[in-house]
């Protein structure tokens, strides 16, 4: 196994894991991070922590989904 696919294997588990961590952290009631109490308050608003929550997920989903392709493509 060459350093790179190493290196990318790493990086699935950790996204693998964040992944996890950011859907766990979603409400199906649209309360989302306001259920987390004083976490919410480093946004502008509950909405806007939802809002953010939802893109940082998104982002992760996608580069997950990426490192899965170039590790099982043999890419690199």
């Amino acid at each position: 196994m060459s350093g790179l696919t190493v290196i990318l294997q790493m990086a699935q588990i950790f996204l693998g894991v964040l992944l996890t961590i950011l859907v766990l952290l979603h409400s199906p009631k649209g309360d989302g991070m306001a259920m987390l109490g004083g976490a919410a308050q480093l946004f502008s608003s509950q909405k806007g922590a939802e809002k953010n929550l939802t893109k940082l997920t998104a982002i992760v989903a996608i580069t997950f989904v990426v490192v899965s392709f170039l590790i099982g493509f043999k890419i690199v």
